[in-house]
């Protein structure tokens, strides 16, 4: 796989998660959706659902970015595969897996960004909300004082009196949640999705100063 620099990052971005971005994305060569449509149209997949596709490849085909926390990872890069549609909508492949998981990661009918186990759930509302929840895990591990895992039940005892959303990362399944000096990742895509309770996870960043709660989003960006 050729690799190159991720010089055009998508708009609609936290300063945050643009220089995420800028700092450790890289390309990779991907083929071009569009040289499919006609294999796509005559096996019965809808023209929009290609043009979906073909608009998510333009914004974020083959960007490589660090693993996430959780999902083993997430998609080792952007590329849209395997659509699919049934009465609900129309779902189609984010990129391939990371790692073995018993998952694929999708965009969904609205442009969610989900997983799609014996189960479809989103996760985030928008592609952008998981690169923005990605660059915040980072930002956060950098300048926590503590980082505490907490799994399965262990997640209802994190007290949320005080905290506000992120709204940047658009959390669906997925959220987070800062606190007067501590931020809270909620992750409970694998337990919807598997009908795994103890899949449940909450990353709670703490001993966090004014800039490891808020650095990176500009005025009017939340």
């Amino acid at each position: 796989m050729n690799l190159h620099l991720f010089d055009d990052v998508p708009d609609g971005l936290t300063l945050r998660a643009r220089s995420f971005v800028r700092a450790h994305g890289v390309k990779a060569d991907v083929r071009p959706v569009k040289e499919h449509r006609q294999w796509w149209l005559e096996r019965g997949v809808p023209a929009a659902v290609i043009d979906r596709m073909v608009a998510y490849q333009e914004r974020w085909g083959g960007l490589v970015l660090p693993p996430a926390p959780r999902y083993d990872g997430g998609p080792k890069y952007f590329d849209p595969d395997s659509p699919e549609s049934d009465s609900a909508g129309s779902w189609f492949e984010a990129g391939p897996q990371r790692a073995s998981v018993p998952y694929s990661f999708m965009i969904g009918p609205r442009g969610e960004f989900g997983i799609h186990g014996d189960g479809w759930v989103p996760l985030h509302a928008t592609v952008e909300g998981w690169v923005e929840s990605l660059a915040l895990a980072y930002h956060a591990s950098m300048w926590a004082k503590q980082v505490t895992k907490l799994v399965g039940d262990d997640v209802d005892g994190v007290a949320l009196d005080g905290y506000e959303p992120v709204r940047e990362t658009t959390g669906l399944a997925d959220t987070w949640w800062r606190g007067p000096d501590s931020l809270v990742a909620f992750y409970n895509g694998e337990a919807e999705s598997l009908g795994f309770p103890r899949g449940r996870v909450a990353l709670v960043y703490s001993g966090l100063d004014e800039w490891g709660l808020r650095g990176g989003v500009e005025a009017g960006g939340e």
